[in-house]
């Protein structure tokens, strides 16, 4: 075995469980112990930090689980990075992984954590000296300066690390994965307060933060573009909240049967979201980060992406990238063909990246015909009226596979663009990732308590 392997499998971990199944209380115990954990840490200020400049940018911090100022504050944006890149280098086929083999996906495993722990150091560096995240400026010039700036690296690492690590606990002994647990904690944060907050607004201290109470305050003040302004709000995030519970809810079933046990069979469901979440983290982290860089860049004199007119995109690459809220602007009467073009191409750009991403997570993550026609052969299933083959089965799930892929990401990609043109309360890619987030773990929620409740259930669903 070469040295590079041996890292690879040698590398620090969370231990998973030894039982073979986890009971409902001890994984929603884990579960709750790391969502406490990763508020408490986002209330963690870091020691020596004077500027933050990224505390602008509050949508982006939202969708990247992070808190800037925080010892937090790269969120799982290094995850997700890793994750990108990973997946880029696999579907080109510059590094290639058999992942279905326990041996490959080890290996691709332990590269993704590497990458991770290297794009927590490299952005942890781009915050601190690109002035992202800096010391008092008054102390700029002087040796405590560097040195502050090199604390203020450690502690992003060390964030980073936390997160990496608390996002495994959850994958091994809670509900879902920790990545989609702190996207869903931060947007059910947000828009809470965005929706119900008493509060005065730090914009315009005359009304609420939360749109409810300053829609009710508005009408009673006879302000009646404010007012439908709110409702607006409030009502594009009902309507999108309620699109994507029922885009998600949409299967195809294709009827299995146990070729040993004649009369009796399942039903193996394919969701019309095939690749759930996952398109649209991609491509809001990969949104995210564009607009990190162009600020960080512009602050450095190369505004190469683009520049900021105080906190809005003004021009470039990261203008386009950032979604005009039409809605908004067709109330206040300041709607121009232009705005209307820049959504075009903003639901386009959200389109094609879903697609894309939608792709290459479906080919590198073992949710392709083959690998699922190899999962249903080797639980002894197969479809009743065809010989059992695999290779008949994968031609038979390609037929549902490759469209659901293609026809999902374009369905998600269009309610996450379509949230933020229409101004609802959160980002539109937060707004779905919640719901779509919540939704996957309301369903493993339910069979867990299920097969805890049932012990044939349980041994139905191959538990012990």
């Amino acid at each position: 075995m070469s040295f590079f392997k041996k890292v690879l499998y040698n590398l620090p971990e969370v231990k998973g469980p030894t039982q073979k199944r986890l009971s409902f209380k001890e994984k929603l115990k884990w579960t709750g112990i790391i969502l406490i954990l990763f508020f408490v840490l986002g209330m963690v200020p870091l020691f020596g930090l004077g500027q933050n400049a990224l505390q602008r940018f509050e949508l982006l911090s939202i969708i990247l689980g992070a808190s800037f100022g925080s010892i937090i504050s790269l969120g799982i944006g290094p995850i997700v990075t890793a994750s990108i890149v990973l997946q880029l280098l696999n579907g080109s086929g510059i590094l290639k992984f058999d992942l279905t083999s326990e041996a490959g996906r080890q290996t691709f495993q332990g590269v993704q954590k590497i990458s991770a722990v290297f794009f927590i150091l490299f952005e942890a560096g781009i915050y601190v000296f690109m002035s992202g995240l800096a010391p008092a400026a008054e102390l700029a010039g002087t040796p405590l300066y560097f040195q502050l700036e090199l604390v203020l690296v450690f502690q992003l690492f060390l964030g980073g690390i936390l997160i990496m690590f608390m996002d495994e606990v959850v994958s091994k002994w809670g509900f879902g994965s920790g990545v989609s647990l702190f996207i869903a904690a931060g947007v059910s944060q947000s828009i809470f307060i965005r929706a119900l907050s008493p509060l005065p607004s730090p914009t315009n201290p005359s009304i609420a933060t939360g749109a409810i109470p300053a829609l009710v305050q508005s009408l009673a003040a006879g302000d009646p573009q404010t007012a439908l302004l709110m409702f607006a709000g409030v009502i594009s995030t009902i309507v999108v909240f309620v699109m994507a519970v029922y885009s998600q809810a949409m299967k195809v079933e294709i009827p299995l049967s146990f070729g040993r046990v004649r009369g009796h069979g399942i039903r193996w469901p394919l969701s019309f979201m095939y690749t759930s979440n996952i398109p649209v983290i991609l491509v809001a982290a990969l949104l995210a980060n564009i607009q990190l860089w162009a600020r960080l860049l512009q602050n450095w004199g190369l505004p190469l992406l683009g520049t900021f007119a105080g906190n809005n995109p003004a021009t470039g690459l990261v203008a386009w990238v950032a979604s005009p809220n039409i809605v908004g602007k067709a109330i206040r009467g300041s709607l121009s063909f232009s705005d209307v073009g820049h959504a075009g191409v903003y639901v386009l750009i959200m389109l094609i990246g879903c697609v894309i991403f939608s792709w290459f997570w479906v080919q590198t993550s073992g949710m392709d015909a083959k690998s699922q026609a190899k999962q249903i052969m080797s639980s002894g299933l197969q479809i009743p009226g065809f010989r059992k083959d695999e290779r008949v089965l994968e031609r038979l799930l390609q037929r549902y596979i490759g469209p659901l892929t293609i026809m999902g990401a374009i369905a998600v990609g269009i309610l996450a663009a379509a949230a933020d043109v229409s101004g609802a309360l959160t980002s539109g890619t937060g707004l779905l990732l919640t719901v779509m987030i919540i939704y996957k773990l309301y369903e493993e929620i339910a069979k867990q308590h299920m097969m805890d409740m049932n012990p044939m259930m349980r041994k139905f669903m191959g538990g012990s």
